[in-house]
């Protein structure tokens, strides 16, 4: 029987990675021309795996797809995938949560300083020619103040180094309170928004998670607080957080992630001098895709040849084989 794996979606330029190390087990891969949920139902038919980045692994692509056995995300977070559903059906589901803990940090890091300093807004005014220093944000010393994580995984834990090493003061929430031998300062929901000079989002999309940015949340901040998102969009009301930088109760917003992505670039928080917009690229390095996506394409190779993977989300499948 031949083996085919459909690949959903990919935001880099070609498959060749993925294509080799599958062809080189022989296994066939099949590339969608589109990521919709007919399309990926359609092509999925006779697949025995699906990798995917962006694109929705839904009930009814799994559903159509009788010899499906693995569904492996090309990423972290697992929001585009029906795990619940891909577990009734014992499959794995598997993603590569280590892959960009740099990259991500550093990209966060990066928008935090850029807006801490003003740099995207005087970058931009001197390009257009108009040479003030006294335009802008006002600036304050970045010692000393606070940057609270919603959050406290890989990436949280990784930002909470480097920020105490320019001198910040760190305080980070999570659900489970727990500071993983960090020494890090573990506080509520609450006393995080009202203690943050710098808010960086860390969290997983959850309906706990959903919005925790918005219209109640916000007038708790700071009014000088900057916003940092490299986790995923659906965490902040985009409307809400409009409103607030109208009103100047925000001093900054820097999004790499956006719901939906890719954002209406019309709306008018794009063009706010305060925000600064990178099209979800926290995690890319060539380092950083080359591990991924060999690691993603032996997953799957693995468990199409009887062997366990790493990293499976859904361990309780295992046990049903």
């Amino acid at each position: 029987m031949s083996l085919r794996v459909l690949l959903t979606d990919r935001p880099w330029p070609d498959d060749r990675i993925e294509r080799g190390i599958l062809t080189e087990a022989g296994i066939e891969l099949i590339e969608a021309p589109s990521g919709d949920e007919a399309t990926l139902a359609r092509l999925s038919v006779d697949c025995q795996a699906i990798m995917t980045c962006w694109a929705k692994v839904t009930q009814t692509v799994m559903a159509a797809s009788p010899e499906c056995r693995h569904v492996a995300r090309l990423g972290i977070g697992l929001d585009n995938i029906d795990v619940a559903y891909a577990t009734t059906r014992n499959i794995v589901v598997t993603n590569i949560p280590d892959y960009c803990i740099e990259e991500v940090v550093d990209h966060a890091l990066a928008l935090l300083l850029g807006l801490a300093r003003n740099v995207a807004f005087h970058h931009l005014r001197t390009k257009r020619g108009i040479y003030e220093l006294r335009s802008g944000q006002p600036l304050r010393r970045i010692a000393g103040q606070t940057l609270g994580l919603f959050g406290f995984g890989r990436t949280g834990q990784l930002l909470a180094r480097k920020a105490q090493g320019i001198g910040l003061t760190v305080v980070a929430h999570s659900a489970s309170g727990d500071d993983r031998g960090t020494g890090i300062e573990m506080v509520s929901r609450e006393e995080l928004f009202r203690r943050s000079d710098f808010l960086s989002l860390h969290a997983p999309l959850t309906p706990q998670t959903r919005h925790a940015i918005n219209a109640e949340s916000l007038p708790q901040m700071k009014p000088h607080v900057v916003i940092v998102n490299t986790s995923r969009g659906g965490l902040i009301d985009h409307a809400a957080l409009w409103r607030a930088l109208q009103e100047n109760r925000v001093g900054g917003v820097g999004l790499d992630v956006f719901d939906p992505e890719p954002p209406n670039l019309a709306d008018p928080l794009f063009s706010d001098e305060r925000v600064i917009a990178t099209p979800h690229i926290a995690f890319v390095s060539e380092e950083s895709l080359i591990n991924l996506r060999e690691r993603t394409a032996r997953q799957i190779v693995d468990t199409l040849q009887g062997r366990v993977p790493e990293n499976v989300i859904n361990p309780q499948v295992l046990l049903n084989r």
